[in-house]
């Protein structure tokens, strides 16, 4: 999120590391306590030519089409490219719900006109439904990646290629383990990461058919090297327990000067510290390994939620205000809390909320439980009436009957064949 403090924006250090000092390092900088508020959203799109779905766009094109929306966005958002051509806005951050979406809004709205003007078009899915994963971003981090992950099967390179989430970033909390404190909110969003997967499961879609998954990008995360991509384990001293995480994760690139990024196989972190790498490790060196890191929620100063599946059209901002207000309203929060707890005791919460979405009872009750009390939260939380609009819709036409996004592709396939649902809509805020 912009604006955040980010670690891979610190001041770079050469000096070589111990193991000691990097445990320090990671817990000391990774959650950074303060009165919570600020909001930021990172929105990632699949990218389609809309006269040919099959034809891969590659990364070239993709940022051709953008530069119609000039060198500055009018919300203040940073676009990026993923390694398939997908592209990401990254919004500025807020200091609050309301004003991200509306920074967000003026985002979209340019980045819409840009690629309409281009003749291209935004999948209404999370996972590309059709084309194969190919990698057209040319950077040494993705060729080494792409290595990396093709070791252990087809699951990585998806990821890159062909994956697209929503990510909501917000203040890591207080100090302390009270109310509002890192260490609940940290706990707390690990218990809701599996209803959040469920309410916005949005790719049931694989290699031309459907997958039998509700959150196909999801179940697509969940088989890419668990030492990178699982969650942190659970504990009292979250910053402690990310340090031991990140360190004992797989080097999955060290960058050169010069040639292939790739890490010698088998390499931790931890190895690393401990002599078994090429050179020492530099402050530099655990900064960038940090940025290579994906679990469910992310420390990065701010907590980055990553568990939500790309949503179609203007989708996100339910999905976004959802999320916030199960974290950031204290009323909700504590209604959510006791409505994940049943969750916790399903075999594999998140491969049940990926595979079942809300078809699972345990999942429907919970996520109608979090979203009503979302919906309850968004006057308190000052959000618009488009807003809240977005929400009670999304509420009564998924979450209030058991389904989620991805029902309603599955409906749009069976009734017209086509995959990725409506392609970029125009839609008129209320």
């Amino acid at each position: 999120m912009k604006g955040l403090l980010m670690v891979s924006g610190l001041e770079r250090d050469s000096r070589a590391l111990s193991e000691t000092e990097a445990e320090i390092y990671v817990a000391s900088v990774c959650f950074k306590t303060g009165p919570p508020g600020a909001v930021g959203v990172e929105i990632e799109r699949i990218v389609h030519d809309p006269s040919d779905l099959r034809r891969p766009v590659p990364v070239a094109e993709v940022r051709a089409a953008t530069a119609g929306a000039g060198r500055k966005l009018p919300g203040g958002g940073v676009i990026t490219y993923e390694p398939g051509g997908q592209l990401e806005l990254s919004s500025a951050c807020g200091a609050d719900l309301p004003s991200v979406i509306d920074a967000v809004r003026a985002d979209l709205s340019v980045i819409d006109g840009t690629f309409e003007d281009a003749g291209l078009s935004f999948s209404g899915v999370a996972l590309d439904p059709v084309r194969p994963p190919v990698r057209t971003l040319d950077h040494p981090r993705y060729a080494a990646m792409e290595a990396h992950f093709d070791r252990t099967g087809p699951a990585g390179r998806t990821m890159m290629c062909s994956t697209a989430s929503l990510q909501v970033c917000l203040d890591a909390g207080l100090p302390g383990s009270g109310t509002g404190s890192a260490v609940q909110r940290w706990q707390r969003l690990h218990r809701l990461a599996p209803v959040l997967v469920a309410l916005f499961a949005n790719s049931p879609f694989q290699q031309g058919a459907p997958s039998g998954w509700q959150s196909t990008r999801q179940a697509v995360w969940l088989n890419t090297d668990p030492s990178r991509t699982s969650p942190v384990p659970d504990s009292d001293d979250p910053p402690v327990a990310w340090a031991r995480y990140a360190l004992d994760a797989s080097v999955l690139c060290i960058p050169a000067p010069r040639g292939s990024w790739e890490a010698p196989r088998g390499l931790t972190m931890r190895g690393w510290l401990r002599g078994h790498g090429p050179r020492p490790v530099t402050r530099e060196d655990l900064d960038y390994h940090l940025s290579t890191l994906f679990p469910f929620i992310r420390p990065r100063g701010f907590l980055e939620i990553r568990v939500i599946d790309a949503q179609a059209g203007s989708t996100w901002e339910a999905a976004a205000a959802i999320t916030t207000a199960l974290v950031e309203d204290e009323r909700a929060a504590d209604i959510a809390a006791e409505a994940c707890t049943p969750v916790t005791a399903l075999p594999d919460p998140m491969t049940v909320a990926a595979r079942d979405g809300l078809a699972d009872p345990v999942l429907a009750q919970a996520g109608l439980a979090c979203a009503e009390a979302a919906l309850d939260s968004l006057e308190r939380l000052k959000a618009d009436a488009d807003t809240r609009f977005r929400v009670e819709s999304f509420v009564e036409d998924y979450t209030a009957r058991g389904r989620s996004p991805a029902d309603q592709r599955i409906d749009d396939w069976r009734r017209t064949g086509r995959f990725s649902g409506p392609l970029q809509r125009k839609e008129t805020i209320r």
